[in-house]
């Protein structure tokens, strides 16, 4: 069992408060993982006087210098990338393959980032006689990083990395779900030799992530979550201070009528039930045009149950453990209320036991077909390996259908007719259109962000022009020669 700890002002320490909370395995609730800090608003205010001061002293680090710790940070990842991913499936339930890929993805981001620290710079402009126009390019400041457990190690990598690339000093809240994973980032930065001021780890719940926000010198917060603790963040923030959210979905895959049936029912099935359900991006919808309907379903539906769903450790499982009891419940919440709202249940809905992992939070991923608008498997994010297919009696209503939600962060269209294609791109109301692909899977080097309830809408996430500027301020400069 181990014994997690706060990272601040150079030194691993318990809550000031004593207290503590446990991450057990979700897939065997009997295996503790270890107990970790179950900080308070003291912990993150003493995080922040820490920050604060050394904020100046890693602005000034040079460029090069940012650049070479994220470097040998991604190396200390790869170097523990066995024992990370053993880890990893132990502690959030994902299978092995997607541990690794987890894994194997962070250091790359880490090392994208390191780049980006020498590319940050300013602009000159044409100026009038003798003076010279420029802007600088600074660090924002304090930067609460407020991250979730279905990626423990990605997502905060995307928020952390770019931070600490262009100078800023990170204060990082991960999921109490996933406390080990948080810890983990953090003894990688700074075995790669990131100076022990310029982070802090705050272990906690939500009330923990509260205060991060709530603390008026912490000058940006990047939250990853839920829309419904986003808002709050935001409302806490206020017009003052940055803030970026990238928060639910609830992402359709449109099948028009020229899709193969079997092609189709692959990528819908991979996108819905991958990371058992529990991806933002996570398929959760399906709008099948009247001629493919019938034949995408039964294949939708056969695939389904070809899963195997069990231990995320052995390798011939395909769906691993939700990632807490609290989730399995939510899944059963709206497996009953698909039901009683009159959608058909075809496959799935149930707990799966395990013989040598009781308890273990299992269970069979849910299809259900006559879903309809204003049912709630149609319009709350689920976040679980619960799939709702809807009837549409032509491509228009499948495209208005899809776009019928408050989200909108990703969708997807199966067809072999680019003009359909193309116009489903500039139709769809979302931050991300995939063609041909699951609504998952999103390449590092491209932005990553969502329209309407998904997402500020402000600065994109992962890459692109506005990634880095969310992590800046900018200076003009007039500068006129002493005569």
């Amino acid at each position: 069992m181990i014994t997690g700890a706060n990272f601040v002002d150079g030194a691993w320490v318990p809550a000031a408060s004593g207290a503590t909370f446990v991450r057990r395995n979700p897939a065997d609730p009997i295996d503790v993982i270890g107990s970790f800090p179950a900080s308070a608003a003291e912990d993150v205010r003493t995080a922040v006087d820490m920050l604060v001061k050394a904020a100046p002293e890693w602005a000034a680090t040079s460029p090069e210098g940012r650049a070479t710790i994220l470097e040998r940070a991604a190396a200390q990842l790869e170097s523990r990338s066995d024992q990370l991913i053993e880890e990893l499936v132990r502690e959030e339930g994902k299978t092995i393959a997607e541990a690794t890929m987890e894994v194997s993805r962070t250091p790359m981001n880490l090392r994208f980032y390191a780049a980006e620290a020498t590319r940050c710079g300013g602009t000159t402009y044409p100026a009038a006689g003798q003076t010279l126009l420029y802007t600088l390019r600074e660090p924002v400041g304090v930067v609460g990083a407020i991250t979730p457990w279905n990626f423990p190690l990605n997502i905060p990598s995307r928020k952390v990395g770019p931070a600490l690339a262009v100078g800023n000093p990170v204060l990082f809240k991960p999921s109490e779900l996933t406390p080990l994973m948080g810890q983990r980032l953090v003894e990688a930065l700074l075995a790669g030799g990131l100076p022990p001021t310029a982070i802090a780890l705050i272990q906690g719940d939500g009330k923990a992530g509260a205060a991060v926000a709530a603390d008026e010198r912490v000058a940006a917060v990047t939250f990853t979550g839920s829309t419904q603790v986003g808002r709050k963040i935001h409302a806490q923030v206020g017009p003052h201070r940055r803030v970026q959210l990238e928060m639910g979905g609830k992402n359709p895959v449109v099948v028009a009528a020229d899709a193969d049936p079997e092609r189709a029912a692959a990528l819908i099935v991979k996108g819905a039930f991958g990371l058992s359900g529990q991806a933002c991006t996570g398929t959760s919808r399906v709008i099948v045009t009247e001629a493919n309907h019938d034949a995408v379903l039964a294949a939708v539906v056969a695939k389904t149950e070809a899963l195997r769903v069990g231990p995320g450790d052995r390798a011939d499982v395909d769906m691993g453990a939700l990632a807490s009891a609290e989730q399995v419940e939510k899944f059963d919440r709206y497996v009953r209320s698909g039901i009683d709202d009159g959608a058909s249940l075809l496959c799935g809905g149930t707990a799966v036991t395990v013989a040598d992992r009781p308890g273990g939070y299992f269970v069979r991923p849910a299809v259900f077909a006559d879903a309809a608008p204003g049912m709630r498997i149609v319009t709350d994010e689920v976040f679980g390996p619960l799939l709702a297919v809807q009837r549409a009696a032509s491509l228009d209503e499948a495209v208005n259908l899809a776009n019928a939600t408050e989200f909108g962060l990703s969708a997807s269209i199966v067809t072999g007719d680019l003009a359909v294609a193309q116009m489903f791109a500039r139709a769809s109301r979302t931050g991300l259109v995939k063609i041909n692909q699951p609504t998952t899977g999103m390449a590092m080097n491209a932005p990553f962000g969502g329209y309407k309830a998904s997402s500020t809408a402000t600065f994109k996430e992962q890459a692109g022009a506005s990634m880095m500027e969310f992590y800046l301020t900018e200076k003009t400069v007039y500068l006129t020669p002493t005569l």
